[in-house]
């Protein structure tokens, strides 16, 4: 029989991969190296885990006696206090108007604060005009206006939609501005050497190439629309959420209290998962990079 050849042998025999061309081992795929993704049944998972996990704790401070009652109810204590809330004192109607004031000042904000933003961008004798007043702008706390805007607007739905888009409308300018502004040259020059106009790169490089980041912003900016929603109904309000809390404060409910917060954060929650869908569904090309 003849005895087998080199490369015979050498087709039988596995060969060894360097350790860096080896696949990581199935341990290495979970989500617990750095930056390595996680499958979205998981990130559910380990989000609602933690929800529980924070209720249990929660639950067996306040159950267990180990803090008073005045000072933070129990779980069970707030679900009836949002029973009462709901069913007696109309809290929907809260819920409504602060949902109103919030769109209507971020909308409000959103729609002049926009194309000031890729105006500063995209040509910088506007950014050199408006951004040292809009960075002034952007460290003044909104709660600073209230008692300005009480005396100008009242204690009426005005007042209240101006505090949040005083908040949002710096923060929006600024962000967007630096999201026009950053720009890949390349594109910018490819446009001009194909015979397009200043406005023209404008409409058709940079507002196309920011549309996915300017959106983003708006998802974040929407969040901070909402802790100053907060703010302006602490004073001079009749109704929303924050009055809410207010007189629960006053009455020493804190049921009532962690309730509000509660419902604010779920329906911020709600608003950032719809913002997230409307923008992956406008821009799908910018989820695949």
């Amino acid at each position: 029989m003849a005895a087998p050849t080199a490369s015979s042998a050498g087709a039988s025999l596995p060969t060894a991969q360097p350790p860096s061309l080896q696949s990581p081992a199935p341990a290495a795929r979970s989500g617990w190296r750095p930056l390595e993704p996680v499958s979205p049944r998981a990130r559910w998972a380990l989000g609602l885990g933690f929800f529980v996990l924070f209720v249990a704790v929660w639950a067996g401070f306040t159950l267990g006696g180990y803090v008073s009652p005045t000072f933070l109810a129990s779980p069970v204590t707030m679900a009836q206090e949002a029973w009462l809330l709901f069913t007696e004192y109309g809290f929907h109607k809260d819920i409504g108007m602060t949902v109103w004031r919030v769109l209507g000042g971020f909308v409000l904000a959103s729609v002049l604060a926009v194309p000031l933003g890729i105006a500063m961008g995209a040509y910088k004798g506007v950014e050199a005009f408006f951004e040292p007043f809009v960075s002034f702008c952007r460290y003044l706390p909104a709660s600073a206006f209230i008692p300005l805007l009480i005396l100008w607007a009242g204690i009426g739905e005005l007042q209240k939609v101006l505090v949040i888009f005083i908040g949002s409308f710096f923060q929006i300018v600024l962000m967007v501005a630096v999201t026009v502004g950053g720009a890949r040259k390349d594109l910018v020059e490819a446009a001009y050497t194909l015979g397009a106009s200043g406005q023209g790169v404008v409409r058709r490089v940079l507002i196309p190439g920011a549309a996915p980041e300017i959106a983003e912003t708006l998802r974040l900016v929407l969040g901070w629309a909402w802790t100053y929603v907060i703010v302006a109904e602490l004073i001079g309000s009749s109704s929303g959420i924050g009055h809410m809390i207010t007189d629960s404060q006053a009455l020493l409910n804190t049921g009532q209290i962690i309730f509000g917060i509660i419902v604010i954060g779920l329906i911020g929650l709600v608003s950032d998962f719809a913002f997230k869908a409307l923008n992956r569904r406008l821009f799908v090309w910018s989820f695949f990079k």
